[in-house]
């Protein structure tokens, strides 16, 4: 099943995608909007153009396991989202993927402005392989 992950920001929401296998999760863009219609019209489109089957949202949930307003933020647009391209939606805690992010461009140089231009990206990739894990066993 093809799984379109979001790592939803206010600013930059950073997409990736599986293959239809879902061994591989790759980042697909970082979309500067803060229009929370437009992005989703954005993201249906992305959804569409790549034959996604179900879309997986961030959840950043508080370090103690609760959810904070950031967190029904998400579950906002996670709404307003399935409305648009009726798809079904998932939700994978994303504690410390920015931390993951970070610690993998890192590994590869990525400094400066290459990197706020591609962390949501690899952060929605962070957040796809965690719930693949997750779903696998």
């Amino acid at each position: 099943m093809v799984i379109l992950a979001i790592d939803y920001g206010d600013a930059r929401t950073g997409i990736a995608i599986c293959d239809a296998l879902e061994m591989l999760a790759s980042p697909v863009t970082v979309l500067h909007e803060t229009d929370a219609d437009v992005l989703a019209a954005r993201i249906a489109e992305i959804a569409k153009e790549r034959g996604a089957h179900k879309l997986l949202i961030g959840l950043p949930k508080n370090m103690d396991g609760t959810e904070g307003f950031r967190a029904q933020s998400c579950r906002a647009f996670a709404e307003k989202l399935s409305e648009r391209c009726a798809l079904p939606v998932d939700f994978q805690d994303e504690r410390l993927t920015t931390v993951s992010a970070h610690r993998a461009l890192n590994v590869t140089n990525t400094r400066g402005k290459k990197r706020k231009a591609v962390i949501d990206a690899v952060s929605a990739v962070m957040i796809l392989e965690d719930y693949l894990r997750r779903t696998k066993k």
